[in-house]
């Protein structure tokens, strides 16, 4: 069964990020609570670790893999490209619910893009998955912990019945708000594409004054 290490104080959070940054440094699995949904995080530079990933979700490689990172200035080594706009949402709505997708820089493998070229990113304005973030050299992904398919995981508990052992680590931090995922927005075309439209909705982009047009997928 999935190692569960429950987050209560300040010191748990130290012991459980130790524990954590070790596993995912090794390769390993590691759950954690998100804004939405608990995540599972795996070093996102790890192409073998990638693979397991796809493996114990039963994801269809054909999806990419969304990423973690803990600030708008480790941008820059993630992506081939930063444009303007997509900067000041940054700015705007990090830490927070909104996905930008990229063209990807080589440090991430196809596996993770799977073949597209592309990364999605965000900032988590969680504590815990922040927190453990800054605590790593890499970018970690952030993809719900569930099967493929099936309803994401509010609760540590949820993640243990789902993946049982698969798992390496589950940091408990409690239940998650877990309404809506994060928010979709491919922002290498001007006007950028919603993928998906969850926490931050299109309207509050456009209210932004960033970008005055959202695009849907056909």
């Amino acid at each position: 069964m999935s190692y569960v290490f429950k987050i209560t104080s300040d010191e748990s959070l130290r012991k459980g990020l130790i524990k954590a940054v070790k596993i995912i440094s090794e390769g390993g699995i590691v759950s954690f609570p998100t804004e939405s949904f608990y995540g599972l995080g795996v070093d996102a530079t790890n192409s073998h670790a990638i693979k397991r990933l796809f493996k114990i979700k039963k994801r269809d490689h054909n999806v990419p893999i969304l990423v973690l990172i803990s600030s708008l200035k480790n941008l820059p080594q993630c992506v081939a490209f930063i444009p303007s706009r997509a900067k000041r949402l940054g700015e705007k709505f990090w830490p927070g619910g909104l996905t930008m997708v990229f063209q990807s820089s080589p440090v991430f493998s196809s596996a993770l893009t799977s073949n597209t070229g592309k990364v999605g990113i965000r900032v988590s304005s969680h504590p815990l998955a922040n927190t453990l973030s800054k605590s790593l050299s890499v970018p970690i992904t952030a993809t719900s912990a569930n099967i493929s398919g099936m309803p994401p995981c509010i609760k540590a508990d949820q993640v243990v019945e789902w993946f049982n052992n698969a798992v390496d680590l589950i940091l408990d931090g409690g239940e998650t708000q877990g309404q809506y995922p994060s928010t979709i927005l491919d922002v290498t075309s001007d006007p950028p594409l919603m993928i998906r439209e969850g926490m931050i909705k299109a309207k509050e982009i456009i209210e932004s004054g960033i970008y005055k047009k959202v695009m849907r997928p056909d």
